[in-house]
């Protein structure tokens, strides 16, 4: 599934004012008189205000947090939410767990390790079930 570009607000309005202003003038030199007044009035009289009162919830407005921002979350969650979806198959699922479990041996923090591999186990044969 691809997703929509994502731009800055300001960038956004600046590509529609320009594209707008664009296709008006280009529609007018080649003659097409009828699609000059309406490039315009969408251009300029809709989709520059709805950008500017939709704001965030314009379809190709960024999120003002930053759509690229890292969360921190688990990553054994996330390691299970993508073998549930089928992003990754069952060796993939215990080759990167068993590197996380590893990685997690050596920080230190045994205690968070064994739980997981206790709920990892739990999980795994709770599926076969």
């Amino acid at each position: 599934m691809s997703s929509l570009p994502t731009f800055e607000k300001k960038r956004l309005m600046g590509l529609i004012g320009i594209l707008s202003f664009g296709f008006t003038a280009l529609f007018a030199v080649l003659g097409f008189n009828a699609l000059v007044p309406v490039t315009f009035v969408i251009g300029f009289f809709i989709l520059l205000p709805s950008v500017v009162l939709l704001g965030e919830d314009f379809p190709l407005v960024e999120s003002e947090t930053g759509g690229d921002e890292v969360t921190e979350e688990d990553p054994v969650a996330t390691l299970r939410r993508r073998y549930a979806t089928g992003e990754i198959d069952e060796r993939e699922f215990e080759r990167r767990l068993d590197r996380l479990l590893e990685t997690e041996e050596l920080s230190g923090d045994r205690s968070t390790t064994e739980r997981t591999r206790h709920t990892g186990e739990a999980d795994r044969e709770f599926e076969f079930e």
